[in-house]
């Protein structure tokens, strides 16, 4: 179906089932005909209600009936039912229409558009393709491979790719790549250190030495002498070239700028400020205690310890809250 106008519909196209049960007695075929007839009736009355509305496909989350199948197609109407309420909401935003939930309400303005809308079979099973829409706000991108591992590598690649189109959209901010940043970094919070007295001092150097572990990581992965490698890194960056860093596919030490190897600022950030928080969390913990319950002193064991003291054989039980010593009693 070409420049198709799509209408999306959140309720059924068949007669629904009344919320009380009723009986209707029929005693000769004219009355079963009658029935039928006003059934049908009430089914093209709803169909004319799509075509009224300009319609040329319509996706329908809920159940069509057969007969209202066969209205529409008279009428050059493709129809696809039981439609998920998420691809609903998609096609919503690919093409620009409004989910409707009363026939009613249904006008030319609600439907949305598309180049093409055609049926397509991919191996066994049958796909129903949308095409051609005007500023779509959701795609779909359809992977296909040999096995399933494989479309899972495929689809986290993907995924990875887009998220990191997704950062530089939101901030449009890179810097190089191969640890070049870190290294950079780590070459001044060093000079910075020594500025300092005391603890704070050893502090800054350990946290100048985790950053180097990323470069360290990408010369040991690349098969790359990781000292050398280092050390030529500093050296570089020392002599002016702060883009310099490390290009594992031709295991070099070279401009990350000239090579377009470059990271989105966000991410970056991130890393560093989550690797950051991770750390100070676990130096605000000042001692990990691991306790047992105490199955309590020995039968015919005299009094207990004074508190402090560890179990002494059969001298006495240890006291409330200290650790059970195990097979050192």
């Amino acid at each position: 179906m070409t420049d198709a106008k799509i209408a999306l519909i959140n309720t059924a196209l068949e007669i629904s089932k009344t919320e009380t049960d009723a009986k209707i007695n029929i005693s000769n075929p004219q009355q079963m005909k009658s029935f039928l007839n006003e059934e049908s009736k009430m089914l093209e009355r709803m169909v004319d209600k799509v075509v009224g509305s300009g319609a040329s496909v319509v996706f329908c989350q809920k159940g069509i009936d057969d007969m209202s199948q066969h209205y529409l197609s008279k009428a050059g109407i493709l129809a696809v039912r039981r439609v998920k309420e998420s691809d609903l909401t998609k096609l919503a935003k690919a093409t620009g229409g409004r989910i409707i939930t009363n026939l009613d309400d249904l006008f030319e303005k609600d439907l949305g558009t598309a180049g093409l809308v055609e049926e397509r079979k991919i191996e066994e099973d049958r796909w129903v393709f949308v095409e051609g829409c005007k500023h779509p706000k959701s795609v779909t991108i359809l992977l296909r491979a040999g096995s399933q591992r494989v479309v899972d590598e495929v689809e986290r690649s993907v995924h990875d790719a887009i998220m990191v189109v997704k950062d530089v959209m939101e901030l449009p901010l890179i810097v190089a790549g191969g640890g070049a940043p870190e290294t950079y970094a780590a070459t001044k919070i060093r000079s910075w250190a020594k500025s300092l007295e005391g603890r704070e001092q050893l502090a800054a150097e350990k946290f100048a030495e985790s950053l180097e572990s990323i470069p360290l990581s990408l010369s040991e992965n690349a098969g790359m002498d990781p000292i050398d490698t280092l050390a030529s890194l500093r050296s570089k960056q020392l002599n002016g070239d702060k883009w310099t860093g490390i290009d594992v596919m031709k295991g070099k030490v070279i401009n990350m700028k000239s090579s377009d190897i470059v990271e989105p600022l966000a991410v970056k950030h991130q890393i560093i400020s989550a690797a950051a928080e991770a750390a100070c969390m676990i130096l605000r913990i000042d001692d990990v205690i691991a306790t047992a319950k105490s199955a309590g002193p020995p039968p015919g064991a005299e009094g207990g310890m004074p508190p402090g003291m560890g179990g002494m054989g059969g001298m006495g039980g240890m006291p409330p809250g200290m650790p059970d010593m195990g097979g050192m009693m």
